[in-house]
C-alpha cells in the first residue's frame, strides 16, 4: 500500500510540475473565454448586416406587404424591364433581385416567381419571401371563392396546450431538452475527461517504457500497483486542472460580461426586452425555471461523481494496457478503435435516444452496458430514472472496472517489457494467458 502511495504522489507531482501542464491550466481558460468573446463578437457583425433586395413587382399586387426590417430593405424596382432591373442590381452590389411576373393565374405563379442572386441566398429570407406571398394568394383565392377573410381570421384557434405531471407540478414544453442539456452537459465532460486524461496515462506510460525508466521501477513495485498508482495520480492532477480551468472560466466571464461589456449571455438585449414584453414568452420562461428547479440535483451530482469516476478508471486501464504494449504513441493507434467507437456510439445513443424515449429499450440496455453507461445513464437520470436501473447498471460497472483491471495488468506485466516489436491483437490475447 505504501508503494501505491508513493507511485501516485510521484505522477501527481510529475504531472502538475509539467510545464504544458502549467502553461495549459492557466492558458486553456484565457482560449475558451477569448473564443468566446470572439464568436459573440462575429454574431454581432452578422446581426447589423443589413440585405438590400430590388423588388420587380410587374403584377403590382404584393409591393405594399413587403415592409423594411431591421436586416431586410427593399428597393422598389417595379417601373423597370427585368434585364435593367438586373443591371442595376449588379451595378449597385444589392443582395438579390424578387421578380414577380404579370398575366398569370395565382396557380402558375406560384411557380413562376423568380429570385436572382449571385451567390446562394439566405434559407431564411428565402422563406420570409414566400410566406409574404403565399398568404396574400391564399387570400386572393378566398375572395375569388367568395369567402370572408375577416371571418376565417376571427375563426382561427390557438390552442396552448399546458404540460403537468399528475402530482400537479407545471412544466414547459420543452422540459425534455432542458433535462436533456444538464444530462448531455454531464456525459459531454466525462467523455472529453477520459479522452484528455485517458491519453495523458497512456502516453505516461509509453514515456516511461522508452526511456527504460519503467525496468528500475518494476524491481520494487508490482507492475498491477505501477498501473493503478498511474491511473491515480493523473486523475488527481486532472481533476486539479478542472477546477482551476472552473474557477478562472469563471472569473473571467464575470470579468468579460460586467467590466469589458462582453454580452456573454444567449441572446441580445434587445430580444431579452422583447421576450420580457411577451406575456407567453414570460410565462414559458418561468416554467422553464421551474423545470430546473424540479430536476433532482442531488442524485444527478452524486451519480455524476459515481459514473464519471468509474468510466474514467474503466477507460483509463485500457490506456494503459495499449501504452504498456506499444513503444511509441503512433503505434497506438491502431488500438483506439475499442476506445473510441464506445465512446462516441455512447453519446450519439444518448443524444438521438434519450430525448425521443429516455426509458425505451435502446436507451434501457445501453445505459447497462459498462462501455456506455457512464454516458447514457448520465443523460437519462434528469429524467427520472428507477433506482434498481441504476443499482445493477453501478454493479455491472463496478465489476467490469474489477475484470478490466485484471485483464489490463497481465497485458500491462508482459507488455511494459517489451521493445522493438509491433504487437497484434493475436499476440496481446496470447500474453493474458501468461
Amino acid at each position: 500500500m505504501s508503494n501505491l502511495k508513493l507511485i501516485i504522489r510521484r505522477e501527481f507531482i510529475a504531472r502538475v510540475r509539467n510545464k504544458t501542464f502549467v502553461v495549459m491550466t492557466f492558458l486553456s481558460p484565457l482560449i475558451f473565454v477569448g473564443m468566446i468573446g470572439l464568436i459573440t463578437w462575429l454574431t454581432t457583425l452578422n446581426d447589423d448586416q443589413v440585405y438590400k433586395i430590388g423588388l420587380l413587382d410587374e403584377t403590382g399586387n404584393f409591393e405594399s406587404y413587403f415592409k423594411n426590417t431591421k436586416s431586410v430593405h427593399y428597393i422598389d424596382y417595379s417601373n423597370l424591364t427585368i434585364n435593367t432591373a438586373k443591371d442595376s442590381v449588379l451595378i449597385n452590389e444589392l443582395y438579390g433581385l424578387l421578380h414577380i411576373p404579370k398575366g398569370k393565374s395565382n396557380t402558375e405563379l406560384e411557380k413562376a416567381i423568380e429570385f436572382y442572386s449571385e451567390e446562394a441566398p439566405n434559407i431564411e429570407i428565402l422563406q420570409h419571401i414566400e410566406k409574404i406571398i403565399s398568404d396574400e394568394l391564399t387570400h386572393q383565392n378566398f375572395k375569388k371563392q367568395g369567402v370572408d377573410i375577416n371571418i376565417i381570421e376571427k375563426s382561427k384557434a390557438k390552442v396552448d396546450i399546458q404540460v403537468e405531471n399528475f402530482l400537479g407540478e407545471k412544466t414547459s414544453k420543452i422540459s425534455s431538452y432542458v433535462k436533456m442539456f444538464f444530462g448531455g452537459l454531464a456525459g459531454y465532460l466525462l467523455l472529453m475527461f477520459v479522452i484528455i486524461y485517458g491519453n495523458m496515462v497512456m502516453r505516461s506510460v509509453i514515456e516511461e517504457k522508452t526511456s527504460r525508466i519503467i525496468e528500475v521501477i518494476i524491481s520494487s513495485v508490482k507492475p498491477v500497483q505501477l498501473m493503478i498508482g498511474k491511473i491515480l495520480g493523473t486523475t488527481l492532477a486532472g481533476v486539479l486542472q478542472f477546477f482551476i480551468w472552473v474557477i478562472i472560466g469563471g472569473v473571467l466571464f464575470f470579468i468579460a460580461s460586467f467590466y469589458l461589456g462582453v454580452d456573454i449571455q444567449p441572446g441580445s438585449s434587445e430580444q431579452v426586452s422583447q421576450i420580457l414584453q411577451d406575456k407567453d414568452a414570460m410565462k414559458q420562461s418561468q416554467l422553464i425555471l421551474e423545470d430546473i428547479k424540479n430536476l433532482p440535483i442531488i442524485s444527478l451530482t452524486i451519480l455524476f461523481l459515481v459514473y464519471f469516476i468509474g468510466g474514467y478508471f474503466l477507460y483509463s486501464s485500457i490506456y494503459a494496457a495499449i501504452g504498456a504494449a506499444v513503444d511509441s504513441e503512433t503505434d497506438s493507434q491502431q488500438f483506439m478503435l475499442p476506445i473510441i467507437v464506445p465512446l462516441m456510439l455512447a453519446f450519439y445513443v444518448g443524444v438521438f435516444s434519450v430525448i425521443e424515449n429516455p426509458h425505451g429499450t435502446v436507451s434501457t440496455v445501453f445505459s447497462m452496458i459498462p462501455l456506455t453507461s457512464p454516458i447514457v445513464m448520465l443523460m437519462r437520470v434528469p429524467f427520472g430514472v428507477d433506482w434498481w436501473q441504476v443499482v445493477i447498471s453501478i454493479l455491472i460497472l463496478v465489476i467490469s472496472i474489477w475484470f478490466m483491471v485484471v485483464f489490463a495488468a497481465k497485458i500491462y506485466r508482459i507488455g511494459i517489457l517489451m521493445y522493438g516489436k509491433k504487437p497484434t491483437y493475436r499476440e496481446i490475447f496470447k500474453w493474458l494467458k501468461y
